[in-house]
Parts: structure tokens; C-alpha cells; sequence
């Protein structure tokens, strides 16, 4: 048995794994794919960055009372260098290969043969959550993903520094994974007996959780940011946490018809697809730390956070790869040899990935795609802009960006400089999209500086 990891024997499975997630980001980017998450983050550390109040204008709050994401703040370090959107999708496929480093450290930790760890590489960076959510926009939660891994490998090797700083991280990234942050304390303190860890991790989850949610976020957002834009997905449990408090402990039922689902079941199966060769009753203990985000996941009744494009099943990832090393160490997995494990993960990326949106959906604005180029280009100056929202990110470095909406006022119009319409490629129904067209065309005011297959520029004066 391997007695020392050898990390080259994996480079180049992380050097592969980080340009394919780097290149699929940035293309889906590149073809006008990407949307008002990313323009949301842009925006945010791009004013950052200037020493301006970091408000989006997308949602009309400030950036921290979103999720207390100050992690955000450290990104805005590389705008200094160079203000670029491109930043974002390095630094969350730079973190996400990171992860591989970790995997591949805690499979030797667990004393696995130098084959079975990297196979387990293998699993981590086929996994299709990882893709898939590298793919859709930038999110903090990337950064947290390698950041667990590693808070459990400096807990298993006493390295309390590497550990506490791994935390922070973690806490850094999104105020709702203080939740993940707490249950791992109670899996390390329970479970692997790491009992100091196990308290940090857990009074510190608490902590941040009580912090972020109930001085930050109401400080920075008020709250319309900090309860109502993120309660709309467990619309069922009311409208506040008062209301859903007293649902929760009144109408019971409500939960277990929600949580015992066919959705549900379908959501579950495919999340465990991956790694269906390690389920064992036994091997499933780390998943402690997965179960508050796996919970918000089955809660909700808004589709997207059952839905593997999205990123909200990225805190389970690191625990799911737990279950896999936990699996090969007791000798329970139903599968232990590399050619076979990474058969299973290359299987299930070909089933769950969305690679094929990239030549699928995401092509189809080729028609027309040197025409928004070009007027994309034309918008010199730092003043406001009106557009869709797959084509703001190419345009949020600015304090003013607005979504074209269905309930947007004429009047409003004259706050912004430019509005950029693509009637072929866009964000918004083409009955709005027209109808908007026509009425601008309207206006006194209003320009039409640039205009080339169904791309039109509009200027106010």
C-alpha cells in the first residue's frame, strides 16, 4: 500500500479538469448565455474596486445583504488589476480543480491505495453538479466547496490554523452555509471524534448564522433583501419567518407532503447517481454535513433548487465524496477497482453534465452574435444602460444597469444612457421585446445609434 500521495500523479487531471470548466464558462459567456447572477457579482466587485458603495442597481441593496458573501471584497482585489468579469470564472474554476487536490489528500488520509485515489479524483471533478455549476454564471459557493474539504482533512491531520482558516472561508462565501459549517461540527464531533474541531465548527456556524442573518444582512438591505427575495422558494411556509414558524408548527403535514415527493425522490436519485456504487447504511454517516443544504434543497417548491444546472447542491458535494472515500476504507463499496469507479463517474457526466448546451442553446446566437459585438462596443462611457439580461454582463462594470421588464415605466427611461435590444437572442419574451422596440422608437428623446440584424442601440439626449 501507497504510504506517500504522490500529487503528480494527478496534475494533469487537474490541469484538465480546470481549463474545461474555465473554457466552458467563459464561452458560454462569450456566446451572450450568461445572466443577471453574474451581472449581479460584477457589478458588486467591480464598485467595490473603486471605492464606490457596492449597491446593485439589479435589486436595489447593497451587496452584502444578499448572503453576507464578504468574501466578495477579496475578489475585488483582482478588479485593481484589471476589471474584468473573466476574474470570476478563473476564480471558480481555479477553486473548484482545488477541490481534486483535497480529494485526492483525504483518500490517502484514509489510507486508500494510490489507484483508488485517483479514481476518487476521477469522481470529484466527473461529478456533474461540479460542471454544471461552474457553467451557469459565477457564485461564491465554488470557493466553499475545496474549503470544506480541506477544514476536514486539517481536522483529521490536528492542524487547527489550516482548519479555522477553512472555516472562515466557508462562513465568507454565503451566509446560509453557516448551517453546513454547523452540521459539519456536529458530524466531527459526534462522529469522527475530533471534538475540538467539532465545537469551533459548530459554535461558529451558530454564530455567523446569528450574525449574518440578523444584523448584516437587515443592516446592509433591509427587510425586502434579507427575508423576501430568497422566501419566494418556500412560498408554501408563507411569507416571513413569523408566518412560516407558525405553519411549521401548526400544519405539519405540510412539510412531509413536500419532503416525501416524487420531485424529491427524482432530485435525490440523480444527486447520488454519481457515486451509487459507495451507498451503504454505513458509509452514508458524512452526509451529516450535507443535510442542511440538501434540506433547503427538498423544502423548497421552486424547481430550480431541485434541478442539478443550478448551484445549489455544491455544499453536499464535499460530503458526497466523504461517503466515497469512507465507502473504499471499510471495504463496503460495491465497486473498488479505479477502471471501474471512474467508468460509473464518467458515465454519470454524460448523463447529468449540460456540456451540450454549450454546442445546443447557447450556439444559436451565432446569427447574429459580431452585430451585438458591435454594439456592445459602442457603449463608451460608464453611464447607465437598459438590456437583457444575458447581455448585462457585458456591460454591469458600471453603477447603473437595469433588466428589461414587463412592468418598466416609459418615464424611467431617461436614466439611462444607452438601451441595447437583440430581438433574436435575449433574456425576455419577443412579444415584450418588440413591443418595448416599437414604443422607444417612439420617444423624442431617444436615438437609434446603431442598428444591424434585429440589434438595436439606442441613445438618450
Amino acid at each position: 500500500m501507497e504510504t506517500k500521495p504522490k500529487l503528480g500523479s494527478i496534475g494533469w487531471v487537474i490541469g484538465v479538469g480546470f481549463l474545461v470548466l474555465f473554457i466552458s464558462s467563459s464561452l458560454r459567456h462569450i456566446l451572450f448565455s450568461s445572466g443577471g447572477d453574474l451581472a449581479f457579482f460584477d457589478q458588486g466587485i467591480y464598485l467595490i474596486s473603486q471605492g464606490k458603495p457596492p449597491i446593485s442597481s439589479l435589486y436595489g441593496f447593497h451587496i452584502l445583504a444578499d448572503h453576507a458573501a464578504w468574501i466578495l471584497y477579496g475578489l475585488a482585489l483582482l478588479y485593481k488589476i484589471y476589471p474584468s468579469v473573466y476574474w470570476l470564472f478563473l476564480v471558480q474554476s481555479a477553486a473548484l480543480a482545488l477541490g481534486t487536490v483535497c480529494t485526492y489528500y483525504l483518500a490517502f488520509q484514509a489510507g486508500l491505495k494510490q489507484s483508488q485515489a485517483v479514481a476518487l479524483v476521477c469522481v470529484y471533478i466527473l461529478y456533474p453538479v461540479i460542471y454544471n455549476a461552474n457553467l451557469f454564471d459565477f457564485h461564491p459557493d465554488a470557493i466553499a466547496v475545496p474549503a470544506i474539504l480541506t477544514a476536514v482533512l486539517a481536522a483529521r491531520w490536528g492542524k487547527i490554523s489550516w482548519f479555522c482558516l477553512s472555516i472562515i472561508t466557508v462562513l465568507g462565501c454565503k451566509a446560509v452555509l453557516s448551517l453546513t459549517v454547523a452540521a459539519m461540527g456536529v458530524w466531527l464531533l459526534f462522529f469522527e471524534k475530533r471534538r475540538l474541531f467539532g465545537v469551533i465548527s459548530l459554535l461558529s456556524g451558530i454564530a455567523w448564522f446569528a450574525i449574518a442573518n440578523w444584523i448584516i444582512i437587515p443592516f446592509f438591505g433591509g427587510e425586502a433583501a434579507s427575508i423576501n427575495r430568497h422566501l419566494y422558494r418556500y412560498s408554501y411556509l408563507g411569507h416571513s419567518f413569523s408566518e412560516t414558524l407558525h405553519i411549521l408548527l401548526t400544519q405539519p403535514s405540510i412539510i412531509f407532503t413536500q419532503l416525501f415527493s416524487f420531485t424529491n425522490l427524482e432530485y435525490l436519485a440523480l444527486l447520488l447517481l454519481p457515486i451509487i456504487w459507495a451507498i451503504t447504511p454505513l458509509s452514508l454517516i458524512p452526509l451529516i454535513g450535507a443535510i442542511p443544504s440538501l434540506a433547503l434543497n427538498l423544502l423548497s417548491d421552486h424547481p430550480s433548487q431541485k434541478n442539478l444546472i443550478f448551484h445549489y447542491s455544491l455544499p453536499a458535494i464535499p460530503f458526497l465524496i466523504l461517503v466515497s472515500i469512507n465507502s473504499l476504507a471499510t471495504g463496503k463499496a460495491w465497486l473498488h477497482q479505479k477502471r471501474a469507479i471512474v467508468f460509473c463517474s464518467l458515465v454519470g457526466f454524460l448523463a447529468l453534465a449540460k456540456f451540450g448546451l454549450l454546442f445546443s442553446e447557447h450556439m444559436k446566437s451565432l446569427d447574429n452574435w459580431q452585430a451585438t459585438q458591435e454594439a456592445i462596443s459602442l457603449v463608451k462611457s460608464e453611464n447607465g444602460v437598459l438590456s437583457h439580461d444575458n447581455i448585462l454582463p457585458h456591460l454591469s462594470q458600471r453603477q447603473l444597469i437595469k433588466s428589461l421588464q414587463p412592468n418598466l415605466s416609459l418615464d424611467n427611461l431617461k436614466e439611462f444612457n444607452y438601451i441595447l435590444l437583440n430581438l433574436r437572442h435575449n433574456s425576455n419574451t419577443e412579444k415584450l421585446t418588440q413591443s418595448f422596440l416599437n414604443q422607444v422608437e417612439k420617444l423624442p428623446q431617444t436615438h437609434l445609434y446603431y442598428q444591424r440584424d434585429d440589434v438595436y442601440l439606442f441613445r438618450n439626449f
